[in-house]
């Protein structure tokens, strides 16, 4: 079922949200905070008279309540209006925009874990070579 959400305009932006069960589910993540859709996901699509190509958004509950927010605080009249508010809500809660000590730390130990990996296959590469070049006499 589609409805309009409720804006200045109600052709601002279209919802759907799939009331049907199916046999298969399919498990959603959110594009802005890319946590798991369980139940009800929120599908986002732009106005029909954006200029650039179309764009659309599969938000959880939360996201769409802040995304209705920032809209319902925004004063501009745009067709370009859906994006920037999508942007704005996005560089608050994306959980990359703002970068911990924990995630910093994560991240440089998988680094050293892959260049780590690669050395080692290096050496034994190199070491196989050895090996066959030496047999070969």
């Amino acid at each position: 079922m589609m409805k309009d959400a409720v804006n200045r305009n109600d052709t601002d932006i279209a919802v759907r949200q799939d009331g049907r069960r199916s046999t298969r589910r399919r498990i959603a993540s959110c594009a802005i905070c890319t946590r798991r859709i369980w139940l009800h996901p929120v599908h986002v699509i732009e106005p029909e008279n954006v200029p650039a190509i179309r764009l659309s958004w599969v938000l959880c509950r939360r996201c769409y309540q802040f995304l209705l927010a920032e809209l319902r605080r925004s004063s501009l009249e745009s067709p370009l209006r859906l994006r920037i508010a999508m942007g704005m809500v996005a560089s608050e809660y994306w959980p990359h925009a703002y970068p911990t000590r924990m995630r910093a730390y994560i991240s440089d130990r998988r680094w050293i874990v892959f260049i780590a990996t690669g050395f080692i296959v290096a050496m034994l590469v190199h070491l196989a070579l050895i090996v066959m070049v030496a047999t070969m006499k």
